[in-house]
């Protein structure tokens, strides 16, 4: 195999003989190199070899910069330059299937984050924390950071804000505006009835519907959102284990300004 793989292939190929031509595949493929893959490539389209063909696809998409310098790709250039133009588009397809399969993951990680901010939300609302809580309810004597959400204290210190802020009126504080969202994206998944729901605004929100939306793409995107977040609960309660609820060590002192990065880092990113 390693002296005459190739040429085994070919004559596996020529005479119909699958076995050789499955031991010659799998035998170049442990063998395949940046300098020998391009003329490998073109014997495994030659002689119909999906396995391999797409073996070494894969490595001169991944490797490009180093086989276009080699002599087997310069060779192809001269004399095959349909075969070039088919290798570029696969680069392509997989550059940009790469570039989705990121963004996808992008994208469910910040549905997650604000599937999180909801039972956030909820859990200050209605058990209470450090700062914030329920109206009918003492404040907290224990002053640890919270560690049942990582963002619950810089959601809280953003309710506070939200809750004095005078520029909020006017709709001058982008700040307020994200919380703003946060409660209307709470009130569009909460099946509570409006008397149970302790979170601010639901029962406005639900009332009013979508009204407030300028128009109908607006109200679509949104709409969309709210079916990913939903989704993205569900899914977090079905995979992951219960969340603890005993008490634990309390973090370090810069807990609560890192809680409030990352939630700023949430609602930054929440579609408006």
């Amino acid at each position: 195999m390693e002296s005459y793989g190739i040429h085994l292939l070919a004559i596996s190929h020529v005479y119909l003989v699958p076995q050789l031509k499955s031991k010659c595949t799998k035998a170049l493929i442990q063998r395949l190199t940046v300098e020998n893959v391009v003329d490998v490539l073109q014997l495994a389209r030659l002689c119909d070899a999906p396995d391999l063909y797409l073996k070494c696809m894969k490595l001169v998409s991944c490797k490009f910069k180093v086989v276009e310098e080699t002599e087997g790709w310069k060779f192809l250039q001269d004399h095959d330059p349909f075969f070039e133009l088919e290798i570029l588009q696969f680069i392509d397809e997989t550059e940009s299937r790469r570039k989705r399969s990121r963004r996808h993951k992008r994208e469910q990680s910040l549905y997650f984050e604000l599937s999180e901010a909801m039972d956030c939300l909820e859990h200050i609302c209605t058990e209470g924390c450090i700062s914030v809580g329920p109206h009918d309810m003492e404040p907290r004597k224990n002053k640890a950071p919270c560690n049942k959400f990582s963002m619950c204290q810089g959601l809280q210190l953003s309710i506070q804000h939200f809750a004095n802020c005078k520029k909020r009126v006017n709709g001058g504080c982008v700040r307020c505006k994200r919380m703003w969202q946060l409660f209307k994206l709470h009130a569009s998944i909460c099946e509570l009835p409006d008397s149970t729901c302790k979170v601010p605004l639901s029962r406005r929100f639900k009332m009013r519907g979508g009204e407030e939306m300028k128009n109908k793409k607006e109200e679509e995107r949104w709409e969309l959102l709210v079916k990913k977040v939903v989704v993205a609960r569900a899914a977090s309660s079905l995979l992951l284990p219960k969340r603890k609820r005993v008490e634990e060590e309390p973090i370090a002192t810069t807990c609560g300004e890192a809680n409030y990065h990352n939630h700023n880092h949430v609602i930054r990113k929440l579609v408006c």
